[in-house]
C-alpha cells in the first residue's frame, strides 16, 4: 500500500520535501464516494504555515533542481511513466470510487498520461536554444551573436480538477519539471486522492526533496492564501471560469495558464454523414456523464436534416448504460460528482421544460444520477442555450443557415472548442474560420488531444495554450546572453 495513506481508515497525507506528512492541525477533509456516498478517504486541513513550507520547500528545491540536466530530469519521467502502467489497477480502484468513473475510462486515463509523461520527455530532450547574428538586422554588422536558451521560471503551481485528477495532474507536473521548476499541487479535495497517488508514483521514480509537494485545504481557508502567495511564479489551473476569472484578477505580475469552462458547439450542416455526426455527439455529450470541459453541450442542426438527426441521435441514447461503475466495466452514465452538481444540471433541465422544449428523452433523475437527457426545440431564451451543465443533457438549437449557427455559437461567453459536420472542405473552413474558439473540430466530436497539439481556449475558457512543447515553453522563458565580438 502507497505510504501515502495512514492506517485502516485511509487517512492521506500531503509529500512535503521528500516525506509524507499530516496536518498540525488534525483537521481533515472526508471524501465520499458519488455512487455509494461511502467515505473513501480523508486528507489533511492544511495551515497557512503548512501552506508556506511546502512552498519554501520547493523555492529551495528548485534552486539546484534547475541544474540537473534535462536528460535525468526525463529519465525519472520516463520511470514514472512505467509504475503508473504497472500501478493501473490499484489507481483505477481509487479513481473509481472517488470520482465515479467507470474502469474503462479509468484505465485509458491512466494509459494516456504515461504517454503523455513519455512525450514529455522526449520532446523537452530535443527542444534546443539558438543562436541568432546581429547582422541579420539592419544597421548592425557581425560583431553581435545572441545566444538564446530557455530558462525555468521557478515555483509551479499546479490546480487540478476533479473529473481527470490523474491525466490532468500530471499534464502540469511533467512538463514543469522537465523544464526544471519544481512545482506545488493543489488539487480539487475530490480527486486529491487519485492525484496523491500520483505523486507518490514521482516519488517511487525518484524526484529529490522538495521537487514536488502537494496541499490539501479549504479553497475557501487558503485558496486565496496560495494563489497569491510571493514565492509562486506560475500558476497552471484547470477549473471552473469562476474560480480562473477570480485567480486571475487577485493575482498580479505572475503568469497563468488556464484552461476553464466550455459550452462546445456541434455544427451539423445539410450535407454531413448525420450517422457520423449523432455518433460523435452522443459520444461527445454523454461519455462520463458529460463531465468534461471539451463535452459536446449544444447541437446547431439545419431545419431540413434535424428531424433525422434527432431520431438518430436519440437511438443512440437508448443504447447507452446507466449503472455503477464498481459493478459493470462498461457504464457510461454514471452519478454526477455531488449532490450540488446534480441539483443545478436539473435546474437547466426545469427551465427547459418549462420554457416549452420538446423533451426527446431522458428528464429522470435518481438522486446524483441524471438520466441522459435531450431537448429538441430549444430557443435562446433559455439557460441550456447558453449555461455549462456539466451533466448529461443536451439541447438541439435549430438554425435556418450556416450562419445563423456561427452567430449563436459566438454569442457564448466561452470559447474552448466547436465542431463542424459536413463533407464539403469548403463549408468545414468557411464555418471553422468564423467560430471564436480555441479549436475546431472537423466531423469528429469537441475533446481533447492528440496531446501535442496545441489545445486552449479563448474568451472566458481560458488563458495561453497547452499540449506537451507548448506547455514547456508557457513554463519557461528563453534568455539571451549576447556575445560582442572584439575586431
Amino acid at each position: 500500500m502507497f505510504s501515502c495513506i495512514k492506517g485502516k481508515e485511509r487517512t492521506f497525507r500531503n509529500f512535503i520535501n521528500g516525506q509524507w506528512v499530516s496536518s498540525v492541525s488534525e483537521k481533515f477533509l472526508e471524501i465520499f464516494s458519488p455512487i455509494d456516498s461511502t467515505l473513501v478517504g480523508k486528507v489533511p486541513a492544511m495551515t497557512k504555515e503548512e501552506v508556506d513550507f511546502a512552498i519554501k520547500s520547493a523555492s529551495d528545491a528548485q534552486k539546484s533542481w534547475k541544474n540537473v540536466p534535462v536528460n535525468e530530469r526525463a529519465e525519472i519521467l520516463y520511470k514514472a511513466a512505467d509504475i503508473l502502467v504497472e500501478r493501473i489497477e490499484e489507481l483505477s480502484d481509487i479513481m473509481i470510487r472517488e470520482i465515479a468513473k467507470d474502469r474503462k475510462s479509468a484505465e485509458s486515463e491512466i494509459l494516456r498520461t504515461a504517454d503523455y509523461i513519455r512525450f514529455t520527455a522526449d520532446t523537452a530532450k530535443n527542444i534546443s536554444g539558438e543562436s541568432i547574428p546581429g547582422d541579420s538586422f539592419p544597421g548592425f554588422k557581425r560583431n553581435k551573436i545572441s545566444v538564446v536558451t530557455r530558462e525555468p521560471l521557478g515555483v509551479v503551481l499546479a490546480i487540478s480538477p476533479f473529473n481527470y485528477p490523474i491525466n490532468l495532474s500530471a499534464s502540469k507536473i511533467a512538463p514543469a519539471l522537465v523544464a526544471g521548476n519544481s512545482v506545488v499541487l493543489k488539487p480539487a479535495t475530490q480527486g486529491s486522492l487519485s492525484a496523491l497517488y500520483l505523486v507518490k508514483v514521482f516519488e517511487q521514480a525518484g524526484i529529490p526533496a522538495g521537487v514536488l509537494n502537494t496541499i490539501t485545504g479549504r479553497g475557501g481557508e487558503i485558496g486565496d492564501y496560495i494563489v497569491t502567495h510571493p514565492q509562486i511564479d506560475f500558476i497552471n489551473f484547470t477549473g471552473s471560469t469562476e474560480v480562473g476569472t477570480r485567480i486571475s484578477r487577485i493575482t498580479s505580475m505572475v503568469p497563468l495558464l488556464m484552461e476553464l469552462g466550455g459550452k462546445d458547439a456541434a455544427i451539423v450542416l445539410e450535407d454531413a454523414d448525420l450517422d457520423l455526426a449523432a455518433s460523435n455527439i452522443v459520444a461527445g455529450g454523454y461519455s462520463y456523464s458529460g463531465q468534461r470541459c471539451t463535452a459536446v453541450k449544444r447541437i446547431l442542426v439545419m431545419d431540413k436534416v434535424a428531424d433525422k438527426l434527432v431520431e438518430k441521435v436519440k437511438e443512440k441514447i437508448e443504447k447507452l448504460i446507466l449503472g455503477n461503475p464498481l459493478l459493470e466495466k462498461d457504464v457510461n452514465i454514471v452519478p454526477l460528482i455531488d449532490t450540488k452538481s446534480a441539483d443545478y444540471v436539473w435546474e437547466l433541465i426545469e427551465d427547459a421544460r418549462e420554457k416549452g422544449a420538446h423533451l426527446v428523452i431522458g428528464g429522470k433523475r435518481d438522486g446524483n444520477m441524471i438520466y441522459p437527457t435531450l431537448f429538441d426545440n430549444v430557443t435562446t431564451d433559455m439557460r441550456l442555450a447558453w449555461e455549462e451543465p456539466f451533466g448529461p443533457v443536451l439541447p438541439i438549437i435549430r438554425v435556418s443557415s450556416k450562419d445563423e449557427a456561427i452567430e449563436i455559437a459566438n454569442k457564448s461567453e466561452y470559447g474552448l472548442q466547436a465542431a463542424v459536420f459536413t463533407e464539403n472542405i469548403n463549408e468545414a473552413f468557411y464555418v471553422a474560420d468564423r467560430l471564436e474558439v480555441g479549436t475546431v473540430q472537423v466531423n469528429n466530436k469537441t475533446e481533447r488531444g492528440p496531446d501535442h497539439f496545441p489545445f486552449l481556449g479563448v474568451k472566458a475558457s481560458g488563458i495561453g495554450t497547452q499540449g506537451i512543447r507548448y506547455s514547456i515553453e508557457s513554463m519557461s522563458r528563453p534568455k539571451a546572453t549576447v556575445i560582442n565580438l572584439v575586431r
